[in-house]
């Protein structure tokens, strides 16, 4: 363990944690991968440890810890073996509750912050759309001013927790001519009249549910803006740097749970009179595998720790999801193939992980999307600015 970025209470920390997740969620882990539901009692047994409170202030039901508890709550989570389970509690933290952490306010505070911290409500972020895909800017879905309300109409996808949660934190165009810079956020409750979910079927993360959404006239509040109207894009590239750091960390983490698994195995695992531990090609890639992961986590451990001082690393993160998602798509697969006919059989942990972990360079931004938003960076010097307000 790390203790340039780890205290003693972390670690105590990361013990609880692990001892929480052994004795309430593995015994229900294989019921829910093949249900694609998760049950509710698990989500308020999460917001009574503060597990969802712990990047939230403490007066809107949080714990207010630095990030190195988030960093915990990640890892640990990936060790589990359901990468489903897994980004429902963390897309409903972090992709949610970021914007209701930041930008909302009063009575619309009150209403969706200290519920979604307790665990009484459920939260998930819809920005994806059919026809744009990584595209933000080029989103469809409109909200148009009404007197004192907003008319929401489009569509979204690949939104996790949109068949089961409670609220929508939607991105719609406010000013369909402006650009980037005609974005707003809205809070949406899931069963405002006019909204529809169609649940998807996945190939990997089978226990979250995952939801292409569709808005028919649906009127919210005004005051269910979040922020400023017309400074959503920037909002949304803000949270990208999180969303992105800990699509790495997750990456760094189900590695290295992969690795250790197959460590085990090949110690046990016997062939021609030895361990296949034993056998000198084994050996190297398994030291390949070990210094590509540590490389990674190191790296996402620094940006963390830049995040955490309130530094903008847009950049940083990018890089983050882009180097350790494709590292982690090359652990698990190698660590298949370590386990030979074992690890084609789904009651061995690999292939549902190889499964689960094909997601990391798809999703929060494909790899090709990464790649051009860090070429704008390094190459055309294009500069992103938090958003000022």
């Amino acid at each position: 363990m790390n203790n340039i970025y780890f205290t003693e209470e972390h670690l105590l920390f990361r013990q609880s944690l692990k001892d929480f997740l052994q004795k309430e969620v593995v015994p229900h882990i294989e019921r829910w991968e093949e249900t694609g539901t998760i049950e509710r009692f698990i989500w308020e047994k999460f917001g009574e440890m503060g597990y969802f409170g712990l990047a939230t202030p403490e007066e809107d039901g949080g714990l207010g810890l630095d990030l190195f508890y988030t960093v915990i709550f990640l890892e640990e989570l990936q060790k589990i073996n359901s990468g489903g389970f897994a980004a429902a509690m963390w897309a409903h933290a972090y992709l949610a509750m970021t914007y209701l952490n930041k930008r909302a306010k009063g009575d619309i505070r009150k209403k969706y912050l200290e519920p979604s911290a307790y665990g009484k409500l459920i939260g998930c972020l819809g920005v994806t759309e059919p026809y744009g895909g990584s595209d933000v800017a080029g989103m469809r879905t409109t909200a148009i001013q009404k007197g004192d309300m907003y008319i929401i109409n489009g569509s979204k996808t690949f939104i996790t927790n949109g068949v089961y949660g409670d609220y929508i934190i939607l991105a719609a165009k406010t000013d369909s001519t402006a650009g980037n810079k005609g974005i707003s956020i809205f809070v949406v409750d899931r069963n405002a009249k006019g909204v529809s979910a169609n649940k998807l079927n996945k190939l990997g993360w089978r226990a979250s549910d995952t939801a292409e959404l569709a808005f028919d006239n649906v009127e919210i509040p005004s005051e269910n803006l979040l922020g400023e109207e017309g400074m959503g894009f920037s909002y949304i590239m803000e949270a990208f740097a999180l969303e992105r750091l800990v699509m790495g960390i997750n990456a760094h983490a189900r590695a290295e749970y992969a690795l250790d698994y197959a460590m085990q195995y090949m110690s046990e695992r016997e062939a021609f009179g030895k361990t296949i531990n034993q056998f000198q090609a084994l050996r190297h890639r398994i030291v390949d595998l070990h210094a590509d992961i540590e490389i990674c986590k190191q790296y996402n451990y620094y940006v963390a720790s830049r995040l955490d001082k309130g530094e903008y690393v847009v950049k940083e993160a990018t890089i983050s999801k882009l180097k350790s998602t494709k590292m982690a798509d090359e652990v698990a697969y190698e660590c298949l193939q370590f386990l030979g006919g074992y690890g084609y059989i789904e009651d061995y942990p690999m292939a549902r992980l190889l499964r689960d972990s094909r997601l990391g360079p798809i999703g929060g931004g494909t790899s090709e999307i990464l790649r051009e938003i860090i070429a704008k960076i390094i190459i055309d010097k294009k500069e992103y600015r938090p958003a000022t307000n």
